[in-house]
């Protein structure tokens, strides 16, 4: 059985506040994102909403705003 690297810590976002897009039409298919700026990670955390208890993923806040802008814009590629 394989071990995590050490360096991996269990992250406690049991207070984060999660949300979806407007889009989403509250299915349960898509990715939901906590605005963590104002915190000591100071990231946005974004998660599968079908598992909320599985793997985050931690970006800055402004290669989020670069995300946004980029797909707000209709771009799907590179």
């Amino acid at each position: 059985m394989s071990r995590p690297h050490p360096a991996l810590r269990v992250t406690d976002l049991s207070g984060a506040r999660w949300r979806k897009s407007s889009y989403s039409g509250g299915a349960n298919d898509c990715v939901e994102i906590a605005d963590l700026t104002d915190t000591a990670y100071a990231a946005v955390a974004i998660r599968d909403s079908k598992e909320p208890h599985g793997p985050l993923l931690f970006v800055t806040p402004k290669s989020f705003g670069v995300f946004i802008r980029h797909v707000s814009h209709g771009h799907s590629e590179g």
